[in-house]
């Protein structure tokens, strides 16, 4: 069966060389030690071992609102669309298709290299970086993107963030998952969804904490704002662990759940390992429902939210 990676991670080669010629600090991130992040050929190496899966790729996880001036965000975004665009029309045999990537922190530019990322080139929506770090992006001021998606009917994948260089920090083992709650609770006391009810979202790592906290969702929220939790999408990827999935998939049902490993991250540093797509894979297999819901995890509900036909 054709397996298709909703959540998979790379930095384009241009769009990073230019990032660290900016920020050179760049390289100390956890990102960018990662070869099969910048490396096109250990990438495309690893990824032949796995023939069945074609993956669509995010940027990596360093934000530039952290690291660049806003006329750079906006340069380096449009380089970096154009360059995941070119990849993919390349490499059709590894790359199901890419996520754009927008200067966030300019409203105009941003709904401009939307139209022109999807609309243009072909990507298959935007990705958002979240974190307390900075105001929360369910704020007014981002409501035209989140308006700009719903009329396009194309998802934004949401990928926490944190500054993991600050002493004391948890490396994103458990802060990243409240990350991406909190923005789940923000967008839906925003009333995000009821004024966007077909907006799509895709949130990493399984909706973090939201399924395995259903029932404070339930106790403490009104039930008509709580039942926008199940609005949303999850991946897969828990690097493994199928009781973790099968709270997810309980909680979201098989429509909303999507095969994400976080690849080439995860893994054991060091090892040789590039992520968890075995490990995931198994995981979804050994879940305890249909095989029908495993054929919608892995491949039919990409091709249905993203419209895109092989």
């Amino acid at each position: 069966m054709l397996k298709i990676d909703a959540f998979a991670h790379i930095f384009t080669k241009e769009y990073g060389k230019k990032l660290i010629s900016l920020a050179p600090q760049v390289q100390k991130t956890f990102e960018f030690r990662r070869p099969s992040m910048t490396d096109y050929a250990i990438r495309e190496d690893w990824m032949r071992r796995h023939p069945d899966v074609l993956q669509i790729v995010t940027m990596g996880n360093v934000p530039l609102w952290r690291y660049v001036s806003i006329k750079d965000a906006i340069e380096l975004s449009r380089l970096g669309n154009e360059e995941m665009a070119e990849l993919v029309k390349t490499k059709p045999s590894l790359f199901y298709g890419a996520v754009g990537t927008i200067p966030i922190d300019d409203i105009d530019a941003s709904l401009k290299e939307i139209d022109y990322c999807i609309n243009e080139l072909g990507l298959l929506g935007i990705q958002l970086y979240t974190t307390l770090e900075r105001e929360s992006l369910a704020e007014p001021k981002y409501r035209p993107i989140y308006a700009k998606m719903a009329e396009l009917d194309r998802p934004i994948w949401v990928h926490p963030t944190a500054d993991l260089s600050k002493p004391g920090y948890d490396k994103g083992m458990f802060s990243w998952l409240y990350e991406s709650s909190r923005y789940m609770l923000d967008v839906v006391s925003a009333g995000i969804y009821k004024e966007f009810p077909n907006l799509k979202i895709i949130i990493h790592h399984a909706g973090g904490m939201v399924p395995h906290c259903r029932e404070r969702v339930r106790n403490i929220l009104p039930k008509h704002e709580g039942e926008y939790f199940k609005n949303f999408y999850v991946d897969t990827a828990l690097y493994g662990n199928t009781p973790g999935l099968m709270s997810a998939f309980d909680y979201y049902g098989a429509d909303h759940m999507l095969f994400g490993t976080d690849a080439p991250l995860g893994g054991v540093p060091g090892s040789g390992c590039h992520g968890n797509t075995d490990e995931t894979i198994i995981a979804i297999e050994e879940m305890a429902i249909s095989d029908a819901d495993k054929k919608k995890i892995f491949h039919d509900n990409a091709v249905k939210l993203l419209v895109v036909a092989l």
